[in-house]
């Protein structure tokens, strides 16, 4: 079998929403694992892309109860002072 039997990595690429998602055709779907089966590159992108989905979800939730609501004194007053110049 050559390379050309397989989809590309673009279109590798082009379908990995839809992959993570259960979305794929089933044809798509096994030319999507047979490139994946050949092609160390795009299962480290796979693995890559996996994670940031992970630490997106994780950076968007609080940390705990208590810094629900709060922010640095710092950037408080930063802001603060910007509107106060702004409006100046």
């Amino acid at each position: 079998m050559s390379q050309s039997d397989y989809i590309t990595c673009r279109e590798l690429i082009d379908f990995i929403s839809d992959y993570l998602e259960s979305r794929l055709p089933a044809e798509q779907l096994r030319e999507f694992e047979r490139h994946l089966a050949v092609c160390p590159s795009c299962v480290n992108y796979l693995d890559a892309y996996r994670k940031t989905i992970v630490l997106g979800r994780a950076a968007l939730e609080p940390s705990d109860d208590s810094a629900r609501g709060s922010a640095p004194e710092g950037l408080l007053k930063a802001i603060k002072a910007t509107r106060r110049n702004m409006v100046s």
